[in-house]
């Protein structure tokens, strides 16, 4: 079992709320998590079928079972219960008595915010993180751009081989065949579970439309160009897309605001927050494929971005992750708003960098009217160093 950098928050947030929600994909380690976090807690799979009929038909008698706290693990499958929490923790609002899990942030959201707001922290576990996977410290978020003295010793697996696989616990923990897995994943997860959300009646487009964003990682939203290609709607794009968000599939990463006196393009940029899903959906068959891939440079941009979004959610924390591009094409992969400040975030899949790799952050950082200075680059090999006040990071970000 891995340790997970969430178990904290979540301890923490039990201590002070009487409901705590845990959401993310589904076999991103929810259930391991809160089980490992609150051993005590009575228990109860609302996947089972006959769990989830005794939930239906007499709610009050479900939750009269239950004389102590409990977990109810996937309630997204009896969404209508939620409403009979309300009183109970209006009435006893003692700390920790119900933790939630949920598969699917869309229909899990729209009950919390009409009944249980105010009564419940929400919390996101995505896959597992670097760190977690091999048991090293949390990456900080506040120190992105320190480079510390001593280089960690690199991990013993590959790069390609941990871009491809993606970073579901169970690929990892039970030494799964990657591409087997993935596409189980996706049919019951996503074929499955987000199309009962939207009611998809035409599974071959949502498919493809799901193949086409996966060709689009890393790349500048254009949802009428998607919609076009897959040969549906733009409001149907949109609404597929923002099913594929609640899932926690993907993420869009805003363009930042701050134009520093140039001209801002505004459409965000797409992300996978599980590269293996990514891959499995382009067909890549194995690392090697991958090496090779004319996607490979936006699949590790990708892969970077879901690490960064880690490091804050895995403190309860919402990502304040941007990207930055002006009219004139100039642009800066991820953008970081630690509030004080903007940290600017390179990436480079090559081993080797080139003589200009820091160019674009000295660019961004030497514009008029930013105050802003330094950066990161990340990079797909090994060196760890600072140069001209920039932090260069390899892959595994230590």
């Amino acid at each position: 079992m891995y340790r997970r950098d969430l178990s904290a928050e979540l301890a923490a947030a039990a201590a002070r709320m009487p409901i705590v929600t845990v959401v993310g994909p589904r076999q991103s380690g929810k259930t391991t998590l809160v089980r490992n976090v609150f051993p005590d807690h009575a228990y109860v799979s609302l996947e089972r079928p006959d769990e989830r009929q005794a939930a239906i038909d007499d709610p009050l008698d479900f939750l009269d079972r239950f004389r102590g706290p409990v977990i109810l693990d996937e309630v997204q499958r009896t969404p209508d219960l939620l409403s009979y929490l309300q009183p109970r923790v209006d009435d006893d609002d003692r700390p920790g008595r119900y933790i939630l899990t949920g598969s699917n942030h869309l229909l899990l959201m729209e009950r919390v915010s009409q009944t249980l707001a105010g009564r419940t922290e929400i919390l996101e576990l995505l896959p597992l993180s670097l760190a977690e996977l091999f048991d090293r410290p949390a990456l900080d978020r506040e120190r992105l751009d320190v480079v510390e003295a001593e280089a960690v010793d690199p991990p013993n697996v590959e790069l390609w081989e941990v871009v491809w696989r993606g970073l579901f616990p169970r690929i990892w923990d039970r030494d799964l065949p990657a591409d087997r897995w993935l596409a189980g994943w996706i049919r019951t997860y996503v074929e499955r579970d987000l199309r009962e959300v939207i009611r998809v009646s035409d599974l071959d487009a949502f498919q493809r439309f799901l193949r086409l964003c996966a060709g689009h990682t890393a790349q500048v939203l254009n949802l009428s160009q998607l919609a076009a290609d897959t040969g549906i709607t733009q409001p149907t794009a949109k609404a597929w897309l923002s099913a594929l968000r609640a899932g926690f599939v993907v993420a869009t990463a805003p363009a930042h605001h701050a134009s520093f006196r140039k001209r801002l393009r505004k459409r965000p940029r797409l992300h996978f927050l599980d590269t293996g899903v990514a891959c499995a959906l382009l067909g890549i068959r194995d690392p090697n494929a991958l090496r090779v891939h004319p996607l490979r440079g936006p699949i590790f941009e990708s892969f970077v971005f879901a690490e960064l979004t880690k490091a804050f959610t895995n403190r309860g924390r919402e990502a304040p992750l941007y990207f930055w591009r002006d009219a004139a094409g100039h642009e800066v992969d991820i953008v970081v708003d630690l509030g004080d400040r903007l940290l600017p975030v390179e990436v480079k899949s090559a081993k080797t960098l080139a003589s200009d790799a820091l160019a674009g952050l000295e660019w961004w950082t030497g514009l008029e009217n930013n105050p802003n200075v330094g950066g990161l680059l990340v990079h797909g090999g090994p060196r760890l160093e600072s140069r001209r006040g920039y932090a260069i990071r390899p892959w595994w970000l230590r």
